[in-house]
């Protein structure tokens, strides 16, 4: 009997249940109000749970002893509570968070655990009803407002985030952290393939995140955050019907999270339909006008387009999602899968220029026209979990696994043309280590393998392998007041191409005589197959290889009570992308014949160089003074970039001619050809009219030493419970070093400044903003000037309960003055301005 009582005793020592037990309380401010929104979660597991309307939380089934409580809620300072867990539980336990005039949130992209107000790097985060209100149909215009980030607006189907005037290769677009593996870091007339209308959160990590990511985030990393792989089972979702005035824009999306047990699933889902979008005036600039009459061909009549209207910017994507998880008290496991399509015009892109044959060919007048859209199709796989450990040497250990099969080809006139694709593999595993000597961190292994080929007439950059492999490092520690961070990564990346573009072009200077230009280019062609012949064999296909590595040394100073100061400085490489060094071809979403810096101009021709490239090396300095408490609030942030061999497409003033014959104007030709011997003479000027109108200018990539420098602030004042202000404004200044002198970097963004306004009160929400974007004077060599601009923007929101469930009636007004306004930082500024004023009307349901 003795040892049954004894056997049962053990038993029930041992039994889940003598360990577990509740935690419940409160959160509050600093006046006793209960706190509603955010969520309480307990270190070092899985388990976190919303806080309730009336401030309360519970958690049951914890382990006895000590737990640390996180309180993370947007309009206060992130609180870390310690509680002991004892056979009785913890009940009426109150907790107490300081108002914070800066919305704070966790941000996922960082290597250390921190808020964007506790990092030693600049972080913006947009989330909640400012994400909602701020959505746009590409990722670039949904950030572009955001400080020290601008857009590379390609005629509105297109759009990828500037952050501090770096662009392309150097900033990384991540889903839940993974690399989106598209193709928007080879041009920017390529989508960005994520989708932000299901988002929880964007997280934009300004200046270098390279330790984390890898050399190709040297400029920054844009982090696109959704629940795709659920970490909890609370149930939540949202629909949100949208129309918008400007292109007749019709949307819609939905999301929902859900579970039961230990099994969570989300559902994702959107639509979106638009026509081409109208403008106040022509498409066309001034500044392209006299462009197009510096020439030799003056007597060339100009054409615009149509009035008020920017032609094939219509686009239509649609895209779902669906992912589970198992959880576990230390962690979860999941995957997800994902499909994205889009079809959608692009701007800009013609081969036949002006139409000259309108008195020879009745039929072929300007709504013949050639059309090019791009036809986008994605799948997306990814496997991520995350696990708390209690050993004596690992805390945890964070893993993902991704694969993305994506095409993209462009259409012209309904024919298949140039046909992008890229398939990519990747994976990353973090392993924490236990505090030692007080210090947090762990070490990151992180591969991506990356298969991109372009396959057509227009394929500017050839075929490539691109493998990285990276091993990195991260520590953190407190000393009193101060957080230091520390970090190092050292990485390969090989970039193999099987076969090279030949060095084949005729180019020429406008000003020379047509005589002249034809014998010109009959020399330089002769001289360029021999060049071509010569190296052929030698470097029909190429492989390089580089070893980029990154250091960081970071803190962040509590000098008082709601303020501190962020100090960084990290040293990064980078591994120049295939594009910057092997590209030879015309790239016509730019408009422009793109060669890499394998090729060398050398009198008048290209030839091949040597293989032997350098690095790119970034030495960035960062410093931060932040207050978050009390009703003001500011973030300054002044930073430092001087980079060596930094690439850049740089115009070389020089054109190329590209013919492109496509089968209707072929077919216009065969019909007319009597009418056309009988007009000899004047057809063969109109013949070469046409010709000079498919000329690109040529941008080649060199390397030279660049330095960026500027400042970016934001104040925030909360005048009462109902009413803020506030206001933000960034500059950006550049130089880089060149043959004939220091010169601006292309297309560098303008500085901008901003007001604005919001009101809160019972069911109404509404905000207004005015922002000044100053002109561009600070221009590259052949760069023109672009004029400044004033954007004034609204929204309304009225909230509503309906049967239990709180209803959203929304309007989005944009550019409400409908003024003419040009993005410096597009390559389609000339061409294709911002849209006009527009409305866009929605509802939007939570359950």
């Amino acid at each position: 009997m003795k040892k049954t009582l004894l056997a049962s005793s053990i038993l029930f020592a041992l039994s889940p249940v003598s360990l577990a037990n509740t935690i419940q309380g409160k959160v509050i401010d600093s006046l006793g109000n209960p706190v509603t929104e955010g969520e309480v979660q307990i270190m070092g597991s899985n388990k976190r749970v919303r806080i309730a309307d009336d401030g309360s939380f519970r958690f049951e089934n914890v382990k006895l002893g000590m737990v640390e409580l996180h309180v993370a809620s947007p309009d206060y300072i992130h609180s870390s509570t310690k509680v002991d867990v004892d056979e009785n539980g913890v009940s009426d336990l109150d907790i107490s968070v300081i108002n914070s005039s800066i919305e704070v949130f966790d941000v996922t992209a960082s290597a250390f655990h921190a808020s964007n107000i506790e990092s030693a790097a600049p972080v913006n985060v947009l989330a909640g009803d400012h994400l909602h209100h701020k959505n746009a149909a590409t990722l670039g215009d949904t950030l572009r407002n955001e400080v020290g980030v601008h857009s590379s607006f390609h005629g509105g189907v297109a759009s990828t985030p500037i952050i501090r005037g770096l662009d392309g290769p150097r900033v990384l677009i991540t889903q839940n952290g993974m690399d989106a593996s598209d193709a928007s870091r080879v041009g920017p007339d390529h989508m960005v393939a994520t989708e932000t209308s299901s988002a929880q959160q964007i997280e934009v990590l300004r200046g270098p995140a390279t330790l984390f990511y890898g050399s190709g985030a040297i400029g920054g990393v844009v982090n696109v955050v959704d629940q795709r792989i659920p970490d909890n089972n609370d149930a939540q979702g949202e629909i949100a019907i949208t129309r918008n005035t400007v292109n007749a824009e019709e949307g819609a999306s939905g999301s929902y999270k859900g579970g039961a047990n230990n099994f969570a699933f989300n559902v994702q889902g959107f639509y979106r339909d638009a026509d081409s979008y109208r403008i106040p005036g022509m498409a066309e600039s001034e500044d392209a006008h006299e462009d197009e009459h510096e020439d030799e061909h003056e007597e060339h009549e100009h054409e615009e387009g149509v009035e008020g209207i920017v032609e094939n910017s219509q686009y239509r994507s649609k895209g779902f999602t669906v992912g589970g998880s198992y959880l576990f008290d230390s962690g979860y496991v999941g995957i997800s899968a994902q499909h994205l399509s889009s079809l959608y015009g692009i701007p800009g892109h013609s081969h036949g220029g002006h139409d000259e044959h309108e008195d020879d060919h009745d039929e072929h007048t300007e709504s013949d026209e050639e059309s090019v859209m791009a036809d986008l199709q994605q799948n997306r796989y990814q496997l991520a979990g995350q696990f708390q450990l209690s050993t004596d040497v690992i805390s945890a250990v964070n893993f993902g696994v991704s694969y993305t099969d994506y095409t993209h080809v462009e259409i012209e006139n309904g024919v298949p043309g140039t046909r992008f694709t890229n398939d990519s593999f990747e994976t990353r595993v973090e392993v924490l280590h236990q505090p030692v000597a007080g210090w947090r961190g762990g070490i990151s292994l992180h591969t991506k393998l990356s298969d991109f080929s372009a396959v057509g007439e227009e394929a500017f950059t050839p075929a490539s392998d691109t493998r990285t492999f990276g091993l990195g490092l991260i520590e953190e520690k407190h000393f009193g007041d101060v957080l230091v961070q520390l970090g190092a990564r050292i990485e390969r990346v090989e970039i193999d191409v099987p076969r090279l573009l030949p060095p084949e072009l005729d180019v020429h200077a406008h000003g020379d005589s047509h005589d002249e230009h034809e014998d010109e280019m009959h020399d330089e062609d002769m001289h360029d197959h021999d060049e071509h012949d010569q190296h052929e064999s030698e470097l029909d296909s190429v492989s390089v290889d580089f070893s980029p590595y990154s250091l960081s040394a970071g803190a962040v100073w509590d000098f008082a009570e709601g303020y501190n100061l962020g100090l960084s400085y990290i040293h990064a490489q980078r591994a120049p992308s295939s594009a910057e060094l092997f590209s030879f071809g015309p790239h016509i979403g730019t408009q422009t014949y793109e060669i890499g810096a394998l090729y060398e101009l050398h009198e008048g021709h290209f030839e091949l160089g040597d293989a032997d490239f350098e690095l790119e090396t970034s030495n960035n300095f960062d410093l931060s003074l932040r207050k978050f408490n009390g009703d003001l609030g500011f973030v300054l942030n002044v930073f430092y970039n001087k980079v060596s061999d930094y690439y850049y497409a740089a115009e070389t003033g020089l054109f190329a001619e590209f013919s492109h014959a496509h089968e209707e104007e072929e077919h216009a030709d065969e019909e007319h050809d009597h009418d056309m011997e009988e007009g000899h003479e004047e057809h063969m000027d109109e013949e070469h009219s046409d010709e000079h109108s498919d000329e690109l200018p040529v941008f080649t990539f060199v390397n030279s030493d660049a330095t960026l420098y500027g400042a970016e602030i934001q104040i925030n004042y909360r005048v009462n419970d109902a009413w803020k202000l506030f206001t933000q404004g960034d500059i950006i200044k550049n130089d880089v070093d060149t043959p004939s002198g220091e010169q601006n970097l292309p297309r560098t963004p303008p500085a901008r400044l901003t007001f604005g306004a919001e009101y809160s009160h019972e069911n109404w929400f509404i905000d207004a903003q005015i922002m000044r974007v100053f002109s561009q004077t600070d221009v590259a060599e052949f760069e023109n000037e672009t004029d400044g601009y004033t954007m004034i923007d609204a929204n309304v929101s009225y909230f509503a309960d309906i049967k239990g469930q709180e209803v959203e009636f929304f309007a989005k007004g944009r550019n409400l003055t409908d003024e003419e306004a040009r993005v410096h930082t597009s390559f389609l500024r000339d061409l294709a301005p911002l849209p006009g004023r527009s409305v866009m009307l929605g509802v939007r349901t939570r359950f």
